[in-house]
């Protein structure tokens, strides 16, 4: 991570603190760690995020419903889905600084910095060459980029070699012949690379001889799986459909970091759609299209993100690719795209002896579906538009404003109501205009300081307008609103305020756009 970019994370972190987004959980106990309250301006954006995707995924498909699936599943849930036997982290301690990591996080960094150098030597080319550059030719032919590329395929072919075989020996090998040093020693004295779970178990029951072990789950999409024929049958749905859920998942993390990229509670939203088998790839690239967009349309800028193919495919999967997003802290897993094949519910047959089929009328016969599933990290979802969104910018005169330009339908509130001053009936009328806003939108009033330090501080939180309630108000009936980004104002009638509003704070603006 540049140093720069360090910093940036590090103003993100404090910002969402200071302005009621995000809070560390705990606190007054000294915190504990990767764990985050959502404070009263981080819990509205978060619901937006939430209704966002669910409206995007079923309000706007016939074909797909959502559910919401218990947290505590039957034991043997996680035996058939393989979590049991194989949900591990292939971890490494340095024996220095006696901090520990995820082996193939060190070397997916080492790749990051290999793939920084690629890109330095494009820009310093690009400046070189100007208008004749052919960034195509230049990668293809230079020796410099060729071997820090074929350094990258090296790693990667190692790593896919270690992880689809479990062979630990080649990821520390592959760790000490890079040179990888421990971000905190400095040091290169590293211990083998050994398996941890990562599910979090505890008991059911009162009596502890009497307890059996369940888990908390470390993923929502098996509810979705063994409530497959429930809901097939009570739908009356017909292949290809989906189901949705969001809902908190659990990992015990024991390299939890990165502030709410990686936590051990978190929030995920799924989708499994179930279709013909044979026919599951076209609609798995359909999927990596409709997904793609739904973050575009955002506006958190193209350059924002990438796909990035697996490099290890699961064992259960045929096709898997992520959207990466470009955090702070470097491109980083956002949301993914698998191709599952018939894996979870063949197993969920197998280890329950019920039987999990879709009977196709058409073919006269009964088969396990294939899955394509789709799923995405609420709280990486939220860090990546507060990462987009947060601006230090220098204004006219020389002032400076902290803004979060966060896509008006998702912000926190839609609107601050402001009385000029707090006198002449001012405030009245504010609260007046207010009453006959508030059962439409999330809108704040705000009387306290000058007038420039409340737009500071609806800047600050992402409010995309302010309402501003004058003398002049009192004799025309208008108010000021104040654009976030621009800082544009312009004169409206208190008549037409609820409908320019809803033009430009709707979700369903950004919902035609899908």
């Amino acid at each position: 991570m540049a140093k720069d970019d360090n910093n940036l994370l590090k103003k993100i972190i404090a910002h969402a603190k200071e302005y009621g987004f995000i809070f560390p959980s705990s606190e007054i106990y000294d915190g504990l760690a990767a764990t985050y309250d959502y404070g009263q301006n981080g819990v509205e954006l978060k619901n937006n995020i939430r209704q966002y995707w669910w409206k995007a995924m079923v309000q706007l498909h016939e074909n797909i419903v959502g559910i919401d699936a218990a947290i505590f599943m039957h034991p043997t849930t996680w035996k058939a889905s393989g979590h049991v036997d194989a949900f591990n982290d292939p971890l490494i301690d340095n024996k220095d600084s006696k901090k520990r990591y995820r082996a193939d996080v060190l070397l997916e960094d080492h790749i990051a910095k290999l793939e920084e150098k690629i890109a330095k030597e494009v820009a310093k080319a690009a400046k070189r060459f100007g208008d004749d550059f052919d960034e195509e030719q230049f990668v293809s032919t230079n020796q410099r980029v060729l071997g820090y590329r074929e350094k990258i395929d090296y790693i990667h072919n190692k790593m896919k070699e270690a992880l689809s075989t479990g062979n630990l020996q080649v990821l520390r090998d592959l760790i000490i012949e890079l040179e990888i040093a421990c971000p905190v020693s400095g040091s290169r004295n590293w211990t083998d690379v050994r398996q941890f779970n990562l599910m979090f178990a505890t008991e059911l029951g009162s009596v502890a001889d009497e307890a059996n072990i369940i888990y908390l789950r470390p993923e929502t999409a098996q509810g979705i799986f063994v409530n497959f024929l429930n809901v097939q049958k009570t739908g009356r749905m017909k292949l290809p459909f989906g189901i949705a859920q969001v809902g908190k998942a659990f990992r015990n993390e024991i390299v939890a970091r990165q502030f709410i990229f990686r936590m051990r509670e978190f929030e995920q939203m799924e989708m499994q759609y179930f279709v013909k088998p044979g026919e599951e790839l076209q609609f798995y690239e359909e999927w990596k299209a409709k997904r793609y967009r739904w973050h575009q349309v955002l506006g958190l800028g193209e350059e924002n993100y990438r796909f990035h193919d697996h490099i290890n495919l699961a064992h259960y999967a045929n096709a898997a690719a992520d959207i990466e997003f470009k955090f702070p802290m470097g491109f980083k897993e956002l949301e993914g795209i698998h191709s599952r094949t018939d894996f979870d519910l063949a197993a969920h047959e197998k280890y329950s002896g019920k039987k999990l089929q879709f009977f196709d009328p058409q073919e006269n016969r009964s088969y396990i579906p294939y899955v394509i599933e789709t799923s995405i990290g609420l709280d990486r979802m939220f860090l990546a538009i507060l990462s987009a969104a947060y601006r230090e910018e220098t204004l006219p005169g020389g002032s400076q404003r902290v803004v979060l330009r966060i896509p008006p339908a998702l912000a926190p509130l839609q609107a601050a109501v402001l009385p000029l001053v707090k006198k002449d009936g001012l405030p009245e009328k504010a609260r007046q205009i207010m009453a006959g806003l508030k059962y439409d939108f999330n809108v704040q009033y705000d009387e306290k300081d000058a007038i420039g330090r409340r737009y500071r501080r609806q800047d600050a939180i992402g409010t995309p307008y302010c309402i501003t309630i004058d003398h002049q108000t009192l004799e025309d009936d208008t108010v000021t609103i104040r654009e976030r980004d621009s800082m544009a104002q312009q004169r409206v009638p208190v008549a037409e305020v609820r409908a320019t509003l809803a033009r430009h704070t709707d979700l369903t603006g950004l919902l035609r756009q899908l």
